[in-house]
Order: C-alpha cells, then sequence, then structure tokens
C-alpha cells in the first residue's frame, strides 16, 4: 500500500494558513505579498537575468556534450509516447492556458499601450512588442524547464531514485535528503505547485467566464466562475482517475488540434501575408538582439527599468515559481529520450509554436488597432481575444473553438498538477492513487474559488512569485548534483582528472 508523505500534510497546513490569511484579512494579505514581490524583483532582478541566461548555455552545453547520448532510462529503455503525442503534453502542460490568454494581449500592451523603450504606436513598438513576446515565451524558459526536468527525469528512470525534487539532490547532501531537508525541499516544490495550479485556474475561469458572456450573455461575475471551476473540476478529476497514458494523452492531443484550428482561423482570416512577413522579421529581431535581451536590467533608467520589473522579471520568476509542475511532468513523460533529443525539443519544439502562435495573433491584435478597426488597448485582458474575433468574419465560430480550447486547456493543466502532486506527496510513486489525486484536484478548485470571492488572485500570484526565490537556488544545486552524477556516464578516458600536489623536497 502506497504511503502518503509528510510533505502532504505540512503542505496542506501552509495552504490552509495562507488561504486563511487572504480570507480574513485580503487587503493586508496583498499589501504585505506585494511589497515583498516589489522588493525581490528591485533587488533580485539582475540574478534572475543571470540565472535563465546560464540555463540557456547549459542547455546548449548538454545537447553538444558527450552526456547527450545518455539515455534518461536503462540503455534498453525506448519513448512510451509517440513524438506528436509528446510535444503536445509538453506544450498543454507547460504554457497552453497563457497562450490564448495573452496570445493578443501581450503584444498589444507593448505595442500601444506600454512598450519597452519605443513610442506608444509606432513601427518601432510593433517590432519591439513581438520582440519582446518572443523573449518571454521562449528559448529561456524551455532551458529552465528542460535542465529541471532533466535532472528529475536522469535520477528517477536513470538512477532509479523517487520522483521528488529532493532526490535529485542526493549526490551533493547524501541521506539528508531523505530527512527533514528533503522534507522541506518537496513541500517548498508542492506549495508552488498547488498555488501556481490555483492562480491559473482561477484566471482561467475568468476567462472562459468573458467567452461565455460573448457568445451567450452568461453573466460575469464570481457566481458564473464558481460553477465554471466546479464543472472544470468535474471533468479534470475523471481525467485524472483515468490514469496518464489515457486521460492526459487524449486531452494534450485534442489541445493541439483545437489549437491549430484556432491558428489556422486567425492565419486565413488574419492579415495573412503581414503574419508570415511579422513572423519571419520578428525571429530575425529576437535571435539577433538574444543576448542584449538577456542582460538588460536598464541600471540607469527608472522607467524602463520599472518596464523591466513589471514584465521580463516578473515572466522569469513565474517561470520559475511553475518548474516544479511543469519539469515534473515533462520529465515523467520523457522516460527512454536521449539527454540530446529531450533537450531540442523541449527547447525549440515549445519556443517555435508559441513564436507562430503569438505571430498570428498578436499581428491581428496590432493590426486592428494601427487601422483604427476596433480600439482593443482599452478592453480587459480576458476579453482581448473575443473582442478581436468579433472584428473578425466567423467571429461566433472561432470564438466556440476558442472557449473549448481554454477549457481543455484548463482542464489538461489541473489534471497535470494533480498527478504532480500526487507523486510528490507519496514518496515519489510514478502511479500515485487515484484518492490522492482527487484530493489534491478538489484542494486546487477550492482555493481558486475562495480567492476569486475576496478577489485575492493577484495576492496569490505575488505569494508564488515570493516562492521562485528560494526554488531558483534549489535549482542551482539540482544542476551541480546532476553534473556530479553524470561524470559517471563518461568513460574514464574523457572523466575530468584531478592533478595530485606534489610534496615539496
Amino acid at each position: 500500500m502506497r504511503k502518503i508523505s509528510n510533505v502532504f500534510y505540512i503542505t496542506i497546513g501552509l495552504i490552509i494558513l495562507a488561504v486563511g490569511y487572504g480570507v480574513a484579512a485580503a487587503e493586508s494579505f496583498e499589501a504585505v505579498t506585494t511589497s515583498i514581490k516589489s522588493f525581490v524583483s528591485s533587488s533580485f532582478g539582475w540574478y534572475y537575468m543571470l540565472l535563465l541566461s546560464f540555463l540557456l548555455v547549459l542547455s546548449i552545453f548538454f545537447i553538444f556534450s558527450p552526456f547527450g547520448k545518455v539515455r534518461l532510462g536503462q540503455d534498453a529503455d525506448r519513448p512510451t509516447f509517440s513524438t506528436i503525442t509528446w510535444i503536445a503534453m509538453l506544450f498543454s502542460a507547460g504554457m497552453g492556458i497563457g497562450l490564448v490568454f495573452y496570445g493578443a494581449a501581450e503584444p498589444l500592451s507593448h505595442y500601444a499601450i506600454n512598450p519597452a523603450t519605443a513610442e506608444p504606436n509606432t513601427d518601432a513598438a510593433f517590432k519591439e512588442a513581438m520582440r519582446q513576446t518572443f523573449f518571454h515565451w521562449g528559448l529561456h524558459v524551455w532551458a529552465m524547464y528542460g535542465i529541471v526536468g532533466l535532472a528529475l527525469a536522469y535520477f528517477q528512470f536513470r538512477k532509479e531514485e523517487p520522483g521528488l525534487i529532493s532526490a535529485t539532490l542526493k549526490p551533493i547532501f547524501g541521506k539528508k535528503m531523505e530527512g527533514p531537508w528533503g522534507v522541506l525541499v518537496d513541500v517548498l516544490a508542492v506549495f508552488a505547485t498547488a498555488f501556481g495550479v490555483a492562480t491559473s485556474l482561477g484566471f482561467g475561469a475568468v476567462q472562459i467566464n468573458a467567452g461565455l458572456n460573448y457568445l451567450f450573455g452568461f453573466t460575469i461575475g464570481f457566481t458564473s466562475q464558481l460553477i465554471i471551476i466546479a464543472v472544470v473540476t468535474v471533468l479534470f478529476v475523471m481525467s485524472a482517475w483515468s490514469g496518464l497514458s489515457k486521460g492526459i494523452k487524449y486531452l494534450s492531443n485534442t489541445n493541439l488540434i483545437l489549437a491549430i484550428a484556432l491558428l489556422g482561423f486567425v492565419l486565413i482570416l488574419g492579415p495573412t501575408l503581414l503574419i508570415f512577413n511579422v513572423f519571419t522579421d520578428s525571429i530575425g529581431g529576437y535571435l539577433a538582439n538574444l543576448v542584449s535581451m538577456s542582460f538588460r536590467t536598464a541600471p540607469l533608467n527608472d522607467i524602463h527599468r520599472g518596464w523591466l520589473e513589471d514584465w521580463t522579471i516578473f515572466y522569469w520568476a513565474w517561470w520559475i515559481s511553475w518548474a516544479p509542475f511543469v519539469s515534473m511532468f515533462i520529465a515523467r513523460v520523457s522516460k527512454g529520450r536521449t539527454i540530446r533529443e529531450f533537450m531540442v525539443v523541449v527547447m525549440l519544439a515549445p519556443t517555435v509554436l508559441s513564436a507562430i502562435w503569438f505571430s498570428a495573433f498578436g499581428t491581428t491584435a496590432i493590426n486592428m488597432q494601427r487601422e483604427g478597426i476596433v480600439d482593443l488597448a482599452k478592453t480587459d485582458t480576458e476579453l482581448t481575444i473575443f473582442e478581436m474575433f468579433h472584428a473578425m468574419p466567423l467571429s461566433i465560430i472561432i470564438s466556440i473553438v476558442a472557449v473549448l480550447l481554454i477549457a481543455s486547456f484548463f482542464i489538461t493543466s489541473a489534471d497535470s498538477a494533480t498527478f504532480v502532486l500526487g507523486m510528490q506527496s507519496t514518496y515519489g510513486s510514478l502511479t500515485p492513487p487515484n484518492s490522492v489525486k482527487i484530493i489534491w484536484g478538489v484542494i486546487q478548485s477550492t482555493i481558486a474559488i475562495i480567492l476569486l470571492s475576496v478577489n485575492g488572485l493577484t495576492a496569490l500570484q505575488n505569494t508564488i512569485i515570493i516562492a521562485a526565490l528560494p526554488f531558483s537556488f534549489i535549482i542551482l544545486l539540482m544542476i551541480i548534483s546532476l553534473l556530479k552524477a553524470l561524470k559517471s556516464e563518461l568513460p574514464k578516458s574523457e572523466r575530468p582528472r584531478r592533478r595530485k600536489a606534489k610534496d615539496n623536497v
């Protein structure tokens, strides 16, 4: 019988305390977390920029190093899922719902509302908007997920350790990771995962509510969002019950089909030629400016520095806070891949898909703004995409596909999270019991509902961004541990040798 670990009970206690504080003193909770988040962003922004850039360089090293031949599993193991299904899973669990939420809104904001450095509503702002959006959703993010996922998959499948964050640190700390220190590491990972996904559930419910309001006149408000979360909870619990190879696999493939359909509508019905030209030009601009964007901190310009803290540094912290969940799920579905194959696909496939997506939706939204077709800059973020669709042919059909896609991404993210939370609270079991997954599913939805009722999602978002700072140090320790363990994979002739000091005579 699989036992529930102390990680489960400790994390539940912390969640009750945090949510209780958020309900009892909502304004105080938001003020405190906002203050701490601002301190972290202003004081550690340089560190986040260096960290993500280092992880990108390290990812490239793994691709071209002799370690690339090492298989994530035993030498005879082969992948469980087809490459297409695998990519669909990466895409769905990583940032699927975010692409729909921000697909049109983020490039539009960088163009018309608050550009990084250019003047609003100019050609320079248009180019910069696409370049910055590619940067925020591109190689750096997936390099980070790839490195953390690589460490988890290597120790889990190659070294046959439990599927726990703490287990990846054993080469450094040994048996200490099986005691209180290991529990502390795993509690931090579970806490960040539970709150991160609860935040997504809240924002997802808000956007589905906006879509249903546009399509069918559903009232926008807490009651509607409560019903949406309740329905989605039943669906993702059913999916979680069916297991990894059925529920999440089929949902991920459905996501990919719906995403391609929605993308196809926008490519065909939007400014097609402009979209392809912007995509090509923006890829070039992104790659040409990659180094300067990677290390930009604007130390001598308070306005530009403020923009970086609100966008780039916020994103880096946000993605790090999601690393325990996303990377653990990526690791779980990647058994049998080589390190080289794993890193190439994890870095490039979602990056390219995201670039195509933002080129289509961002260009269409910005073009409408430029041509005066509709003033999207004054629209709420969750409504931007639906207002854009409203100005296009076949708007009802496109909006229905969009709502279905948001719901499908919504279910997949929650389903994946319940699986990961179940693993982390049952000593790293690769097949956590359904009862534990259902409990975590209900907990995530309850957090989202409670905080929506008191407008506490912003404070919750602040909390997990704060949690990203300590977890970033764990990532660095995971890298040291992984490199130490990987030395044993090299032939003795290729291993680095230590020079022995000669005694002076």
